[in-house]
């Protein structure tokens, strides 16, 4: 199996009677490179041919005569780019995975104390099955704004938010109020999340949804929980343990929804 490239240059001067509109939308077809950025390169200078290109799914276009260099830095520059986006939400614009990771290797490297909260909306997919996906989109889009609005309540620079997937959030945060932090968000998540549901549901206070069996079942509102990793000089050696007791504490806060359940 081959790797998908980070980014496709195609010179439109060797392609001799193939169209390079028809080419652009074969790579478009495949799967596998639907979303990778096209460059061409052309000896075409004229307004209208870099408009067409730019109106058909390419990304870039640079023109001949090509200084070699200038290529070079252009194709670094996107490749260093993309790599950045590819490790932020789409959804959110929050940092993802990979720099959740690096941030949490960085702390523990400077043996710096900290705590780690983890966040998780409880009876999310009940929601989904509800309201669709994209009503569930706008509650993860609200979610991340809660979290972002009371983790950095002291415009504390030293706090980092990232959202893992789904409806998982973490925060890394040094201000030693951070159950009260924790408190908020859930106060105001419980308040502004009845905003998503019909007048109805949030009158009966839970969801009906057939399972897979077609039997209706009931589910609460969706609410928060979150679960707390004290992360002190010496405690933790690497990142996957504290992943390990951070899984620990979720799983706590999952089944006493709206609480903070800290893990010292």
């Amino acid at each position: 199996m081959l790797d998908i490239p980070s980014l496709i240059l195609i010179n439109e001067d060797n392609l001799e009677n193939n169209n390079i509109l028809e080419i652009c939308k074969m790579i478009r077809n495949n799967e596998d490179n639907s979303a990778t950025p096209i460059m061409v390169v052309t000896s075409d200078t004229s307004i209208e041919h870099e408009k067409e290109l730019l109106k058909n799914d390419i990304e870039y276009c640079i023109k001949k005569p090509l200084e070699k260099e200038i290529l070079f830095y252009t194709i670094k520059n996107i490749v260093n780019l993309l790599a950045i986006n590819r490790g932020i939400s789409p959804l959110t614009k929050l940092p993802g995975n990979i720099p959740i990771q690096a941030e949490l290797k960085k702390r523990l490297l400077k043996k710096q104390e900290f705590a780690v909260l983890y966040f998780d909306l409880d009876n999310f997919k009940a929601y989904n099955d509800t309201y669709g996906f994209l009503g569930g989109d706008e509650v993860i889009k609200q979610t991340a704004k809660i979290i972002i609005k009371n983790v950095n309540s002291n415009e504390d620079i030293h706090n980092f938010v990232g959202h893992i997937g789904g409806d998982d959030f973490v925060a890394l945060v040094t201000n030693e109020d951070y159950e009260e932090i924790c408190q908020k968000i859930i106060l105001e998540f419980d308040k502004k999340i009845l905003d998503y549901f019909s007048d109805e549901d949030v009158e009966k206070g839970y969801l009906e949804v057939p399972n897979r069996k077609g039997i209706i079942e009931e589910f609460p509102l969706i609410s928060i929980s979150v679960g707390i990793v004290e992360v002190s000089k010496g405690r933790f050696h690497n990142i996957l343990e504290i992943g390990e007791v951070g899984a620990q504490v979720k799983h706590l806060a999952k089944v006493t929804p709206r609480k903070c359940i800290r893990n010292k």
